[in-house]
């Protein structure tokens, strides 16, 4: 009997204690969960927050949901190239495994991007399969400065994420005051496809383009409607004839300027179609994240010359300095912006 006492015991206080160092976080989907007050370790459940949690914290990021190959390595810190890789608990192609997050034992999942219920749905499913608080936050691009400072507060990384929102801010403000001097005639229409193809495409709201509406362009599919990534024919996007077409895949630039059913477009015609960089990760899309901070940089040179003036080469090294942990020389910065601005 005293044995039994002595274990209630001993049980009600590590619930106390358990109880004591957790903390009610409400999320972006208005779900309050429960989470550690001391976060060691963090579990990203697709590329978005991978890349979030990298360039915050790479200590504490649990490991990669695609592993990172070939040329990307060379634009990754020493310690990022080592952690493993665990899968994606996210999107149509979520392949990671359970048992294989489990093992890791992360204190938290984190999830970054579109909220909707299907994101919902999947934060609760997953959430009560492991035990381990699942929480989602919005990847809106102008919301970088003030996720980075949240997610800052909830690892204890508050000085760190200060100096990646006080650069986030300072573009973004920046970038404002520049559009403000363009009459909205000189912005252009722009296509963005995916694929050696380039016939998939983000519709009007897709975070995927969310990029475009930034920097005062265009989305030529806006026309299609509202949603996410879709397929689209060659027909419509003739009919939508954008000013300047951006390739994710260098297969697709290749082919939309060499072969001629494309010939007719007046961004072929004009050779405005060009590829985004894509090392580490997209300064575009691929994926939607804090990785697209040095891709405005990138299109206020490509969409306005003649009036926006920056140092793309000193940008660059820059921001994959603080963000990224990366010195990097002048031909890695050139192997960068390959293809990705017009020829001299």
């Amino acid at each position: 009997m005293m044995l039994r006492r002595a274990l209630l015991a001993s049980t009600c206080l590590l619930l106390t204690l358990s109880i004591a160092e957790a903390r009610p976080f409400t999320d972006a989907g208005g779900r309050v969960v429960e989470i550690p007050e001391v976060i060691e370790k963090a579990l990203p459940a697709g590329p978005p927050a991978a890349v979030l949690l990298y360039t915050l914290s790479p200590a504490k990021l649990a490991g990669w949901v695609t592993e990172p190959k070939g040329a990307a390595l060379n634009y990754l810190s020493p310690e990022a190239k080592g952690l493993p890789t665990y899968g994606r608990l996210t999107g149509k192609s979520g392949d990671a495994n359970m048992e294989v997050v489990l093992a890791a034992k992360p204190d938290i999942i984190i999830d970054v991007g579109t909220v909707n219920d299907t994101y919902i749905s999947l934060a609760d499913k997953v959430q009560e399969q492991t035990g381990i608080p699942y929480i989602l936050i919005d990847g809106s691009f102008a919301k970088t400065g003030d996720t980075y400072r949240m997610l800052g507060d909830l690892l204890g990384e508050e000085g760190r994420a200060k100096l990646l929102a006080d650069y986030a801010d300072a573009t973004l403000t920046d970038l404002t005051g520049q559009l403000a001097t363009i009459p909205e005639g000189d912005r252009p229409s722009v296509y963005y496809g995916r694929g050696p193809e380039g016939l998939e495409t983000g519709l009007s709201g897709s975070i995927n383009v969310e990029l475009l509406g930034e920097v005062g362009a265009t989305n030529a599919a806006a026309v299609a409607g509202k949603g996410g990534l879709t397929e689209v024919s060659l027909e419509q996007i003739l009919a939508w004839d954008p000013d300047f077409i951006i390739a994710a895949d260098p297969a697709f630039a290749a082919a939309a300027t060499s072969n001629p059913d494309w010939a007719s477009l007046s961004a072929v015609k004009a050779h405005m179609v060009f590829v985004a960089p894509s090392l580490p990760f997209g300064w575009f899309d691929s994926p939607p994240s804090v990785n697209r901070l040095i891709g405005v940089r990138w299109l206020e040179n490509l969409f306005y010359p003649g009036t926006i003036k920056n140092d793309l080469s000193a940008e660059t090294k820059e921001f994959y300095k603080l963000f990224y942990g990366v010195d990097l020389s002048d031909e890695q910065v050139t192997t960068l912006l390959t293809g990705a601005l017009p020829a001299k």
